[in-house]
Formats: structure tokens, C-alpha cells, sequence
């Protein structure tokens, strides 16, 4: 039930002294609101750098040829191989865990290597399968992205990027059908992209013009060979085990001995993911341990202050005992003054704190969005109030015990 009487007298006892409960609430204060501003600017870390890797596939690995370093089967060390086309169906075959796979074939942005018309620009290229597309997910502004007829018919149509779009074209002009030169061969435009994902191979997709890898091979006379592999792996499957397998076969189909390493380039997006994660999780841990430090460092001066207070009130304390208070009348009334005044600066603390985290991301969405959005959950604001309380009890448990223990007929005696 309600006690107004009480409630009354905890806010007569607080600001009795005002400058000093002020002073002793302004460590809680503080601490509450650095743990806040902490907690809100690391999620706005977090936020910021998965959304620059958002859309891509998180269970992909890319693989490269790269030269031998040990002499296999009569071959030197320091040789140079190709990743080719009839790798694919071997690995196809042999990799039962293989979700989707992808050749990449690229070629650097040479002097206005893309133009229509009169407009023109210097863009990289890069010949794909549609798959490639379940790995790097572009956002299509117009049209469609290669398809499978693309690859078996060779057809000479592209993909272009939304700044090739901008360069090339009309603001709000359809391109789809419309005819441009890359490298000096004529292709149609089938669709623009936009990436969704600050992380691109082969340079950024607003600014690469994709093209059906087959036709890519046979226009620009790149034989078979392979410049990069893209693959991923089933739901549930470790990327490292898809990764293996796949280094195996490509290490038997070339000659190149079991022992080197460092023949087959290879990057695991899960991986580096995984230490995205624990960056993250670290970041978190660190944000709470100082936080809670500074606000433990709070709750010790409440305690002190409070301490102070009940030996002010010794006279008082006592001449409630000997008209018949008891124990538990005085560790309650003292535990609810260092609650009140805990939470109370608490609270302060906690709407200063979502107020600036509020103010920051109004700041942050007109500019660099590699923080982005800074706040603090609903849970994560209830259960600082849960802590602020059980902080606070902590802070006025010593002082109330202290109370309990002073003796009616010593206190009254007191002067």
C-alpha cells in the first residue's frame, strides 16, 4: 500500500540538504548516463558496420590462383596456373554441400572503356553467372539481372551500375534495351543496379558493368580461364568444410602439391564475419564493465552520504526505537531514502542519455552513416532501472544495519 506519510518524509530527509544530496546523486547521475551514451554509440557501431556488409552472403568463400611454392610431380616451384572451366563440373559433382556457384571474370576500368554516345566514363567489368547474384545482392532499379538463357545463348546484354545509369542516361530514363559500348563492343542493357552491400568484389557496383561470364570469355578472347570462384554453402554447413573440399580438387585438377598453402587463394566471408561478431561482443563487454564500474563508483558515495545521514540522525532514530519502531520500520525507511535518491538520479541520467542518442542520430542521418541510428532498447532501459534499484538497496544496506544497531536509551542520551 501506498505510505504517503513515508514518501513525504524520504523527500524531506533528501533535500534537507540540498547541496549535498545533489553532489551525491550527480555520481549516479553520471554513471547512469555514460552507461547510455556507451551502450547506444556501440549499437550504432554495430548497426553501421553490418549495414555496410548487409546483402552479402555470409556463407561464401572466394578462391584465386596464385603460384606454387613447392615443386610437385616434375613441376618448379613459382609456377603459374589457371583456374578454368572444366573445374566447375568436377567440383559440382564432388562437393554435395555446394549451394551456389559462380565464375568471375574482370577487367580494369580502362580510358572510357564505357560510353553511349557523346557520354562516356571509365568503369571496371566483370562477367558473372546469375548465382553470383544470391552472393552479392544487387537492388534493381530497372529491368533484371543475367539470366541462365544469357549464359547459354552468349548474349551480349549487361547489367550497369546506378552511377554508369547517372553518367549514360537521362534522369528517370528507362536504359533497359538501350544500346552502349564496353570496350569497344556494343551490348544491351537489360537492368541497373544498385548494391545493397558497402562490400563488393571486383570493385563497387554502381560503378561495374556485369556481363554473362560465357560472353565475357568469348567476346574479349578470355579463353577458359577463371579469374575468381564464388561459392556457398548449404544451410548448416560450415563454409570451412565446403572450403577444403573444394582447395582438394583444385589442387588435383592442376597438379599442385597436397602440402602447399599457398597455391589457392581463398577468403572466408563466415570467417570474417565470426570477427565481426566478436568485435562486436567485445565492444558490449567493455562498454558494461566501465559503465557499471562508474556507477558502482556512485552507489559508494550514496552509501557514504548515507552513512553520514544516519549518524546526523542517531538522536532520532533512537526516539523512534523507544516509542516502539522496529527494526524493520528503520532498515525500510532507510533503504527507501537510497533507493528514492539512486534512482531518481538515475532516471535523470537515463532520459539525458536517450535524449543525446536521439540528438546524435538526427546529427549522424545527414552524413557518415558508419554510426548509425544510436539508441538503447526498451530492455536494455528496464533493466537499468532494475539495476539503478538494486544498486541503490546495496548503497543504503550498510547505512540501515548501522541504524538498526543504535540503542534507544544511548541515542536519546546523545547530544
Amino acid at each position: 500500500m501506498f505510505d504517503l506519510d513515508r514518501w513525504q518524509e524520504i523527500w524531506i530527509t533528501i533535500t534537507h540538504n540540498k547541496s549535498r544530496s545533489a553532489l551525491t546523486a550527480f555520481g549516479v547521475f553520471w554513471g547512469i548516463l555514460m552507461l547510455v551514451l556507451m551502450v547506444g554509440s556501440g549499437n550504432a557501431l554495430e548497426k553501421g558496420i553490418f549495414s555496410q556488409i548487409e546483402g552479402f552472403a555470409t556463407n561464401s568463400c572466394f578462391f584465386e590462383s596464385e603460384r606454387t611454392t613447392v615443386p610437385y610431380k616434375g613441376f618448379r616451384k613459382g609456377r603459374r596456373w589457371d583456374m578454368t572451366n572444366s573445374d566447375l563440373p568436377v567440383i559440382k559433382e564432388k562437393v554435395h554441400e555446394l549451394q551456389h556457384i559462380s565464375p568471375l571474370l574482370f577487367s580494369g576500368g580502362s580510358d572510357k572503356n564505357v560510353a553511349r554516345g557523346e557520354k562516356n566514363g571509365s568503369y571496371q567489368v566483370k562477367g558473372c553467372y546469375p548465382e553470383y547474384d544470391l552472393i552479392e545482392k544487387s537492388k534493381m532499379i530497372y529491368g533484371r539481372y543475367i539470366n541462365d538463357i544469357d549464359i547459354a545463348e552468349k548474349r551480349k546484354v549487361c547489367v550497369i551500375g546506378e552511377r554508369i545509369y547517372e553518367v549514360l542516361f537521362q534522369k528517370d530514363e528507362d536504359a533497359t534495351g538501350k544500346q552502349i559500348r564496353v570496350n569497344g563492343v556494343y551490348f544491351q542493357v537489360v537492368g541497373v543496379a544498385r548494391s545493397t552491400s558497402g562490400v563488393s568484389i571486383g570493385g563497387n557496383t554502381a560503378e561495374t558493368v556485369v556481363l554473362p561470364f560465357s560472353t565475357m570469355q568469348q567476346t574479349f578472347n578470355q579463353g577458359n580461364i577463371i579469374h575468381l570462384l564464388a561459392v556457398t554453402a548449404k544451410k548448416g554447413v560450415p563454409v570451412k568444410r565446403v572450403q577444403n573440399q573444394i582447395q582438394e580438387i583444385l589442387k588435383q585438377q592442376h597438379q599442385i602439391a597436397p602440402d602447399d598453402k599457398d597455391a589457392v587463394w581463398t577468403m572466408n566471408i563466415e570467417e570474417q564475419f565470426k570477427m565481426f561478431n566478436y568485435l562486436g561482443i567485445g565492444i558490449a563487454t567493455l562498454i558494461w564493465i566501465v559503465g557499471l564500474g562508474t556507477l558502482f563508483a556512485g552507489a559508494i558515495g550514496v552509501s557514504n552520504i548515507m552513512l553520514v545521514t544516519v549518524r546526523e540522525r542517531t538522536k532520532e532514530i533512537g526516539i523512534r526505537r523507544a516509542l516502539g519502531a522496529t527494526p524493520g520500520n528503520i532498515i525500510g525507511q532507510i533503504l527507501s531514502e537510497s533507493v528514492a535518491l539512486t534512482v531518481s538520479a538515475g532516471l535523470l541520467g537515463i532520459v539525458l542519455g536517450v535524449g543525446l542518442l536521439r540528438v546524435g542520430g538526427i546529427i549522424l542521418s545527414q552524413g557518415d552513416q558508419f554510426f548509425k541510428d544510436p539508441q538503447v532498447s526498451f530492455g536494455m532501459a528496464v533493466g537499468s532501472l532494475f539495476i539503478l534499484i538494486i544498486i541503490g538497496a546495496m548503497a543504503g544496506y550498510i547505512p540501515a544495519q548501522r541504524a538498526m544497531m543504535i540503542k534507544p536509551v544511548e541515542a536519546i542520551s546523545e547530544e
